[in-house]
């Protein structure tokens, strides 16, 4: 708790994967993938109650083995590839309260980004509560900037791919660009319930993670570049 703002955090893990099969649950650096982000949450200074949302017996026997609770499993509708992560987080809010928990901020932790640590969460919250947030959402610096970038005619032509003024700009004078990094979305739960999107919200707030802290694992790649950088901590 901070400013007797009770913070409950989800950590979402349905069990299929297509790209990487059981991804959550994988080996990686010696843990399953999601006792990562489980351990990170129990290590934050605020974080009153960690709930893994799952449909999966197996992913919630592991987050029992690391002291959470799981009191339910989630259903199949939200368990589908056109369930939301709003969905997900109503959800939980809706169950702690019929149970007579109620909570001030939700924290939605993403099991793959296991690098994000309870330092990134607990820097997120700080930041929330000193800006008064209504969302405070994790970022990173882009690899490149985008501009650039651009689209490519079907004849691979590029003729006016990158604008003169881009081109007549030295690299390190162009302006920093972020991108969200999908490791912490943290939210007013009165916004959740009214429906309201971060992205909408005039007191929404980017919290700047470094790019080592910032991997998402979404394929192969992704994965072995997690497990070489968790490795090497």
């Amino acid at each position: 708790m901070i400013n007797d703002k009770k913070i409950l955090a989800i950590i979402p893990a349905r069990g299929g994967s297509k790209r990487l099969p059981r991804k959550n649950i994988l080996p990686i650096a010696g843990k399953p993938l999601i006792q990562w982000t489980i351990e990170a949450s129990t290590a934050s200074k605020y974080i009153d109650t960690t709930f893994v949302s799952t449909d999966s017996s197996e992913i919630a026997s592991i987050a029992i083995e690391h002291g959470l609770n799981v009191p339910y499993l989630r259903s199949d509708s939200l368990s589908s590839d056109i369930a939301s992560s709003m969905d997900v987080i109503l959800d939980a809010i809706n169950n702690y309260e019929l149970k007579g928990h109620s909570f001030d901020l939700v924290l939605l932790l993403q099991p793959t980004s296991p690098l994000r640590d309870n330092e990134d969460i607990d820097g997120a919250i700080e930041l929330f509560i000193k800006k008064s947030a209504g969302a405070v959402v994790s970022v990173t610096e882009c690899d490149h900037s985008p501009l650039w970038a651009n689209v490519l005619p079907s004849d691979f032509n590029l003729s006016g791919f990158i604008p003169d003024s881009v081109l007549k700009t030295r690299s390190q004078d162009l302006p920093t660009y972020y991108r969200l990094n999908g490791a912490i979305y943290l939210f007013e739960v009165k916004n959740v319930k009214n429906g309201n999107s971060y992205l909408s919200l005039p007191n929404s707030f980017g919290f700047p993670m470094s790019k080592s802290h910032s991997i998402d694992i979404d394929d192969e790649n992704d994965f072995i570049i997690a497990e070489a950088l968790l490795a090497s901590r």
